[in-house]
């Protein structure tokens, strides 16, 4: 959420390409991933809250490792160790959830916690390319890390202990992973969590250097576009959460995948346009691209039991993060950029990315709960 909308002044201040760009993305997501397939070894074994204060103490100092890049190559291995501890960290979020809240209110939980997203781009995302644009791109960076600190502490407060998953008899580590991935159910939820992710994230590293690129939008009107986006999703999220509780996770999942084909495909063959329109596409996109993900991570987290949701979440989440840092960078070698500076093959990706959203419809419809 932070880099993703520096990416034209990042290209620009270190002479990129939008494959090196993409690397920037994607090394975040592929460290995450192999920290997760790590985590999962021992995941199951700790208290939650000790794990997540750990993990989220560890983003916090790989984000100021980001604020303080010197080089382009820096910034990419301060994203790596970011990436480690964020993404087990998610993973943990996810298991507490599924811990905390009983199946039947899953879907509103998920809605709840997923619109964290949404407060990050009304307040998050126009801040932070605010202070780029006035202090540099390195002041982002900065504000995350001073607001991490301040959550880590509210945390270490707040959040009980979790220890009832420790109270079940554990053997020893391989075999509770080879109980993990000896089920079939499991690896259908990691194929939805796969092209899930890579619908969307073929596409979204690269829509504000479209934007700019090709619709001549400016760097200071990016802002708006998450302003907008994040503010819509925040009450949609929450919608549907409470929707998917209602009517049941596959019907509403299915619903909104097939919503989010139109502005996907809109989206990647938008011309000039003036800013309304560019931002009635994208508010439209966010709020199906992510709306998708709430009953499609609610019937994933369904999927686990809980005696193995540590572990199984922590495969999941590397699983997502493997895909998110491979959809960006397939995207990121297909489009290319003309003489003239606009980026080429957008529409392609977005082909692509509607093919995902039907593919995974198909793996939804197979997928059981625990």
């Amino acid at each position: 959420m932070i880099v993703m909308p520096l990416g034209p002044r990042l290209m620009e201040i270190f002479a990129i390409t939008p494959s090196q760009f993409g690397l920037i993305v994607s090394t975040y997501t592929f460290s995450a991933g192999l920290m997760g397939l790590v985590a999962a070894w021992f995941l199951d074994r700790i208290d939650r809250k000790h794990a997540l204060l750990w993990l989220y103490g560890g983003f916090a100092l790989g984000t100021l490792a980001c604020a303080v890049a010197p080089s382009f190559h820096f910034l990419v291995a301060a994203r790596f160790v970011a990436g480690g501890f964020g993404g087990v960290a998610s993973a943990t979020i996810l298991a507490i959830v599924g811990d905390a809240v009983p199946p039947g209110r899953r879907g509103q939980a998920m809605g709840t916690l997923f619109s964290s997203f949404s407060l990050a781009s009304i307040a998050g995302v126009p801040f932070g390319v605010f202070l780029s644009n006035h202090l540099g791109w390195h002041a982002p960076f900065f504000m995350l890390t001073g607001a991490s600190l301040g959550v880590l502490i509210m945390a270490w407060f707040v959040l009980p202990t979790m220890r009832d998953h420790l109270a079940r008899e554990k053997g020893k580590p391989w075999k509770e992973m080879a109980a993990i991935l000896s089920r079939g159910n499991h690896w259908r939820a990691f194929a939805l969590t796969t092209v899930m992710t890579m619908a969307g994230f073929m596409l979204i590293p690269y829509i504000s250097p479209y934007l700019v690129a090709n619709l001549g939008i400016s760097n200071e009107s990016l802002p708006l576009i998450y302003l907008f986006g994040g503010g819509a999703t925040f009450f949609s999220m929450r919608w549907i959460g409470r929707m998917s509780d209602r009517l049941g996770l596959l019907k509403v999942f299915t619903v909104v995948s097939l919503a989010a084909i139109p502005p996907i495909l809109a989206l990647s063959h938008l011309p000039r346009v003036p800013l309304w329109a560019a931002l009635m596409v994208t508010t439209v996109f966010m709020i199906f691209t992510s709306g998708r993900m709430i009953p499609g991570m609610a019937m994933v987290t369904n999927s686990a039991e809980s005696r193995h949701r540590g572990g199984f979440m922590s495969i999941n989440s590397a699983v997502q993060q493997f895909a998110s840092g491979l959809g960006a960078l397939i995207a990121g070698t297909i489009i290319a950029t003309s003489p003239d500076g606009r980026l080429q093959h957008y529409g392609a990706i977005g082909w692509m990315g509607a093919a995902f959203i039907l593919v995974s419809l198909y793996i939804a419809g197979k997928l059981k709960p625990a």
